[in-house]
């Protein structure tokens, strides 16, 4: 599917400012909206939106479809009359919050209680129109609203066992012990569904916020889903596990430019076989249903469509494995039958192969550019701006990347040297520099971390691969929203025709004249 030529920042909502340990859905994600909107951005890419598990890493969420309630603002539902001012203020004092960093286990332990006197608060009749609401949502969305709430609620009497650990009937999932559950554990049920309830309702009407002022929202959806899952446990005859529901294989990545011994993922392999066999309906659903959470869809690891890493289970590094034949164009035309055109961006990094660049190709999705990838070899380099192809989307660096700052000062000096020498500049601005390169590119989209707009080093990464802890933290000050910022984005937008189509000129008119703007200075 081709799309405008356009520009957007990268950010999970974690990483947004606020009182509350973590950025949310509330008033600061609008902020953020006004901020694109003035900046002359049209595009606004996010992580994967699900509820988190191990290493807090939203690519290994407890469900493909389910939001995470750590991202549900207190403020809105305050505003809504289900909770007061005042005892999430008391709640948060109980707890440390930092305002520089997400402490996962802390905002856990002050946001969960609050989310369960707002359950309470809607039976006490304080809300009627939100119980409504709430009964609505439950039966349009049963059809993987009941699995995962159930999944969530047998985790927490489980003490947050992992289901391999639960009693044989419960991993089985006999229909006789699914009854009993779901009647011994209905009040918490229906907590788990209400807290999807209120993640929804907030992430909906933020997404309308942002399309009414010509920003369109980029999701994430990894190819793969945790073990530890609502999927996993309610479909294991999609996944390669034993009769005991243990993976046989799992998947990685061979040694590459982020680890020399290859990335272990861990996650359960599809049986494709299987899944041909009802039309794919299993990813059909998941991705009707991300669809309608994001305007335009990146499938992470692209190339796992053409081929995967398959690595016997037990493997303690991803080296020895091997190279597993995927779906390819049959699982594409038939998401293309289901849902229409698909605006679908394929993370196709890493070691690509013919193959992968055909099935990108044939469904004419764009694939990814990193700038950070470009400096090093020959000319002939993919990555550098004289050779990008205009069906993409080129980055300065992804959420898996340093800074640019960080980056730029591991190089050696002859790689400095050779990087400034590209640009033509003297790299005592490169986050910025590169902005602009990324802006300048022929590439269809131009998405930019928000860290290299800030100009920050490598203490605000992102993501580490390989490294399991001390990730997915970084969160930005609120002061960072400021006009000389905007004023910079926003004439890269005009100069590089990059601004939304409802804000371009009539061809008619004169062109723009603008005030040059020195974005060497401190903004």
């Amino acid at each position: 599917m081709a799309f405008a030529r356009s520009s957007g920042i990268l950010l999970h909502p974690s990483s947004l400012p606020g009182p509350w340990g973590i950025g949310d859905l509330g008033p600061t994600a609008y902020q953020f909206v006004d901020f694109l909107a003035t900046a002359g951005q049209s595009l606004w890419q996010v992580l994967p939106l699900g509820p988190t598990g191990y290493g807090d890493s939203p690519y290994q969420c407890f469900s493909a479809i389910a939001g995470n309630p750590l991202l549900i603002s207190p403020d809105q539902l305050v505003q809504r009359g289900l909770l007061s001012y005042d005892e999430v203020v008391e709640a948060a004092a109980d707890h440390d919050l930092s305002s520089d960093t997400v402490n996962y286990g802390a905002v856990l332990a002050f946001k969960l209680p609050l989310l369960r006197r707002a359950h309470e608060r809607m039976h006490e009749g304080n809300a009627p129109e939100v119980s409504d609401a709430f009964n609505e949502f439950r039966r349009l969305n049963a059809s993987w609203l009941d699995d995962y709430a159930l999944f969530m609620a047998l985790k927490d009497a489980h003490g947050g066992q992992s289901w391999a650990n639960w009693e044989p009937a419960l991993r089985a999932r006999r229909p006789a012990a699914l009854a009993q559950a779901r009647h011994e554990l209905s009040g918490a049920v229906e907590i788990q569904q209400f807290l999807q309830f209120l993640f929804f309702q907030q992430w909906y009407n933020l997404k309308a916020y942002a399309n009414e002022r010509h920003i369109r929202i980029i999701g994430d959806a990894p190819i793969f889903v945790a073990y530890d899952s609502a999927d996993v446990w309610a479909n294991p005859e999609l996944f390669f596990l034993d009769e005991d529901g243990i993976p046989t294989c799992v998947a990685g990545v061979p040694p590459d430019y982020f680890s020399a011994t290859g990335q272990l993922w861990g996650n359960p392999l599809y049986r494709w076989e299987r899944m041909a066999q009802d039309g794919y309906a299993w990813w059909v659903a998941r991705l009707r249903a991300a669809l309608s959470q994001v305007d335009i869809l990146r499938l992470d690891h692209f190339r796992g469509f053409a081929a995967y890493w398959e690595v016997p289970a037990g493997e303690s590094t991803a080296i020895n494995g091997r190279w597993v034949r995927g779906p390819g164009a049959t699982l594409f035309n038939r998401l293309k039958e289901e849902l229409g055109d698909l605006p679908i961006i394929a993370e196709d990094l890493g070691l690509i192969t013919p193959d992968v660049l055909a099935l990108r190709d044939q469904f004419t999705l764009p694939g990814m550019i990193v700038l950070q990838f470009a400096f090093g070899g020959d000319a002939d380099n993919l990555y550098l701006p004289h050779n990008h192809r205009r069906t993409s989307v080129v980055y300065s660096g992804t959420h898996d990347n340093n800074t640019s700052i960080g980056w730029f000062h591991e190089l050696s000096p002859r790689e400095r040297e050779h990087v400034c020498t590209y640009l033509g500049r003297d790299g005592s601005d490169i986050a910025w520099d590169l902005i602009r390169t990324a802006m300048v590119s022929v590439a269809d989209m131009a998405i930019i971390p928000f860290q290299d707009v800030l100009r920050l080093g490598s203490e605000a990464r992102m993501n580490r691969p390989g490294h399991p802890a001390g990730n997915w933290g970084w969160r930005f000050r609120p002061d960072a929203l400021n006009t000389g910022m905007a004023k910079g984005l926003s004439l890269f937008a005009k100069l590089y025709d990059r601004l939304p189509e409802a804000l371009r000129p009539p061809s008619e008119q004169p062109a723009l004249e603008y005030e040059p703007i020195d974005l060497r200075e401190p903004l």
